[in-house]
């Protein structure tokens, strides 16, 4: 496994992406405490345009592409793109003179990423190694966002929006898949519900979600869930756009509310599950201004 740091979390999906690459299936959640799992390539009816491999690896709780409204031209972000597929699949649709970027923080993931690719004739997705709080793209830079059921797993979720917020031109789309938490869930049962189902730094509920994205700046959001995930948990597609002109930009919004976040539910190692608040990005490095898009970079030709 390629060194990744001590993130349990990315360490975990190291894992999955090398089993991955020895030709296994990959499932996210725990069927045997959550019961049939609803994750993985469910969502993808048509299984032409990407090899099977990648559907095989897939560990999301949806279909961003189908409310992404991607066109041909389009630059496209996906945030934790994993094992590649929805990079794939957005790289045809905005092909030929748009650009699919896929960003993960496993290198080990990119490896899987690439290998996939490279059973294609997709000439316009290139991956990137970084931290989904931390987007290695300059300001303005992107048309969509989309991201598969990887949000949940951020422990500083405003960071995570802010930067959104941040790459997205004005006008700029997001549309991402995620799991929820529904209102009024017991915590216990909450919590034990997101370690089943993978949700490793815990769920937002949909009003928590609302909240975040209107304060890094987005407007028009709209949540609707899709499935049931587990007991207290959904499914859900999550949309917003970044306005033209006149709000503070996603970094700026993203300080201002470090201070006053929302709670969520997360379940410590080796404790009671418990209420927690989501913690702020403190002094992050600012990459607006001095980031390569084509640093670490790969070109699938």
């Amino acid at each position: 496994m390629t060194a990744d740091g001590d993130d349990p979390i990315i360490s975990k999906y190291s894992r999955l992406a090398l089993a991955a690459l020895s030709g296994d299936d990959l499932s996210d959640c725990d069927r045997g405490a959550a019961g049939e799992c609803s994750f993985g390539a469910v969502a993808y009816a048509d299984r032409s345009q990407a090899p099977e491999s990648a559907f095989r690896a897939s560990l999301g709780c949806g279909n961003p592409l189908m409310v992404a409204g991607l066109r041909p031209g389009d630059t496209v972000l996906d945030l934790g793109s994993g094992g590649g597929l929805d990079v794939l699949l957005s790289a045809r649709r905005v092909a030929p003179d748009g650009v699919a970027y896929g960003l993960d923080a496993s290198a080990d993931m990119l490896a899987l990423a690439r290998a996939n690719a490279d059973q294609t004739q997709v000439t316009n997705a290139r991956f990137l190694h970084g931290r989904i709080e931390s987007i290695p793209l300059p300001d303005n830079h992107v048309d969509v966002v989309i991201s598969n059921c990887v949000i949940n797993l951020s422990g500083d979720k405003p960071a995570v929006l802010a930067e959104a917020f941040r790459v997205l031109k004005p006008g700029g789309r997001l549309g991402i898949s995620d799991v929820t938490a529904d209102e009024g869930a017991n915590p216990v049962q909450l919590a034990r519900s997101e370690q089943d189902v993978g949700c490793l730094a815990g769920a937002l509920t949909q009003p928590e979600y609302q909240r975040l994205l209107t304060a890094a700046g987005f407007s028009g959001v709209t949540i609707t869930s899709t499935s049931r995930a587990a007991d207290g948990l959904h499914s859900a597609i999550i949309q917003a756009i970044k306005p033209d002109r006149g709000l503070v930009r996603g970094r700026q919004a993203h300080e201002r509310v470090s201070d006053s976040v929302p709670l969520l539910c997360m379940a410590p190692a080796g404790g009671e599950p418990r209420r927690q608040a989501i913690p702020g990005a403190g002094h992050r490095e600012d990459r607006a201004n001095h980031a390569d898009p084509d640093g670490d970079v790969r070109d699938v030709e």
